[in-house]
């Protein structure tokens, strides 16, 4: 199953667009959002543009919706909602997810995840805490850094970085 992970859109909707698009046409079954859609426009836009599965947790540049919308029933629509941070049993792999680097750290370091995702930094980035895969997508936005995100294979846990700019639709 194919799984994208996404973080930091910030109200791109040209870029998130594209991303949508992108699991659309290459059957992506769920996606896993490490925090800053940063509206609540952004994650309706999300929950009528795809089909599967959502997962969220909110970021540094959420809280002016979260405070407007308290989400008190943990879903909106199809999207499950995680305040600090979410964790999930996918296929045979144990997944946390979140928005900030040291939680994500921190998570990795208990020895419970196989996979830990996050965002903030808007850079790309992989690396091993103990037997668990850290990973960052880097940022939809494309601010700081060129614009990407991740597909993640979990048949063969293969992960693959897309570069939102090299994608062509006619």
């Amino acid at each position: 199953m194919k799984i994208a992970i996404i973080s930091d859109i910030h109200n791109n909707l040209v870029n998130f667009k594209k991303v949508l698009d992108y699991c659309g046409l290459n059957d992506v079954k769920k996606i896993i959002c490490c925090g800053d859609l940063a509206s609540l426009e952004m994650l309706d836009f999300l929950n009528d543009n795809f089909g599967g599965e959502i997962f969220y947790v909110f970021g540094n540049m959420d809280n002016d919706f979260l405070r407007k919308h308290p989400f008190e029933n943990e879903t909106y629509k199809k999207t499950k909602i995680f305040r600090n941070f979410g964790e999930a049993k996918i296929g045979e792999s144990r997944i946390a997810f979140t928005h900030f680097p040291e939680v994500a750290r921190k998570l990795g370091a208990t020895g419970k995840y196989d996979f830990v995702f996050y965002g903030h930094t808007h850079k790309p980035w992989e690396e091993n805490v103990r037997d668990c895969k850290m990973l960052n997508p880097g940022n939809v936005a494309g601010e700081i850094y060129p614009a990407t995100f991740a597909v993640w294979e979990t048949e063969n846990n293969k992960v693959e970085l897309v570069k939102i700019n090299q994608l062509i639709y006619d």
